[in-house]
């Protein structure tokens, strides 16, 4: 399934029936009087977050949407059937964005949670409504209101606890198919990883879940590379997972260089919590390592750690302090598995 964060949609809410105008209509009965009913209402369109969904692919074969209209009101006093609503189902983490790509219209960060977008019209009132004592046969009736139509984006938001930055094969896939079992694309050139990937970390009987996205380069805020548009992805994680490849040449510039675009990029992401790590160590030899990390340490202003994905060393420590910067109530329990008896 291809991995699609952005869609633009069109939707309308439905019609209102029109009201009717009829006069009660038998044998022997002179005076029947009016019996027009009124229209239905017209369907409304609404955006549901449901589980299940991490991409907005389904919106890239299907972009328009549309509500259906109310029935007209009937003589003998039959009131329109009221129109079907329709419901855009999206994932958790999506942000419902009005036609300008600016203001933002909703943010579905809850399973279930709905809210509305296009209201259906009223149904008009038919001739009985206006019936009076002082107007015996009305011969009027309201028209429905009419639905509404707007263009919509969706935009996606994945809603992890750790974001992984870096710059292109700082090791950041191999360090979430080293820790999860997500299964990134790994190789060694540069963007591998062309979408975001979603890991489910394990340590000490406590669960978290890790975003991994494309490499950053300089100049990415202004489109160079892949661009920074898949940061929006790390927005919502409590702490970010700064990962410095050991074997660059000039390793303070590659960490002056994610800053650089992470303030660039505006918001709050520049001022998250981050845990800096001096990746790809087991290339390194004990010399090498503390001379690095003291370089990257006073580049910082901070402590720094040291990993490698590749080989495991340091994982479990980095992990760790992941999980100490985490939000208590973002932290799940690990579900513990019950042994089973020994069977032959």
């Amino acid at each position: 399934m291809k991995f699609l964060d952005l869609a633009k949609v069109y939707i309308r809410s439905g019609s209102g029936g029109n009201g009717c105008v009829s006069f009660r209509r038998e044998k022997f009965i002179e005076y029947g009087g009016p019996d027009g009913g009124d229209g239905g209402k017209g369907g409304s369109v609404w955006a549901e977050a449901v589980d299940g969904l991490n991409t907005l692919i389904d919106f890239r074969y299907q972009q328009h949407f549309f509500a259906q209209n109310g029935v007209p009101g009937k003589g003998q006093q039959r009131s329109g059937k009221d129109g079907d609503d329709i419901v855009l189902r999206v994932p958790v983490g999506t942000e419902i964005l009005d036609e300008d790509e600016e203001t933002v219209l909703a943010d579905l960060t809850e399973v279930g949670q709905r809210v509305l977008l296009a209201k259906g019209g009223n149904g008009g009132f038919g001739n009985l409504h206006f019936k009076s004592a002082t107007n015996q046969a009305p011969r009027r009736a309201n028209p429905g209101q009419p639905g509404v139509d707007r263009t919509i984006w969706l935009r996606l938001k994945l809603i992890a606890d750790v974001g992984l930055l870096g710059l292109p094969n700082a090791g950041k896939s191999t360090f979430l198919a080293a820790t999860s079992n997500a299964r990134p694309k790994i190789a060694d050139y540069p963007f591998t990883t062309l979408h975001p990937n979603l890991g489910v970390v394990g340590v000490d009987n406590v669960e978290f879940v890790i975003a991994d996205i494309p490499g950053l380069i300089a100049g990415a805020h202004e489109g160079r590379g892949i661009g920074d548009r898949f940061l929006g992805h790390v927005e919502r994680c409590a702490v970010l997972l700064h990962l410095v490849d050991g074997t660059s040449g000039d390793l303070v510039e590659d960490y002056h260089t994610i800053i650089g675009e992470l303030e660039a990029y505006g918001g709050d992401l520049a001022d998250k919590p981050r845990v800096t790590v001096l990746n790809k160590i087991d290339t390194l030899d004990e010399e090498e390592r503390a001379f690095l990390v003291e370089e990257l340490e006073e580049a910082s202003g901070g402590p720094v750690m040291m990993m490698s994905g590749a080989s495991r060393e340091g994982v479990t420590e980095v992990l760790r302090a992941l999980r100490a910067r985490i939000d208590a109530n973002r932290l799940r329990e690990k579900p513990v598995e019950e042994s089973q008896p020994w069977q032959p």
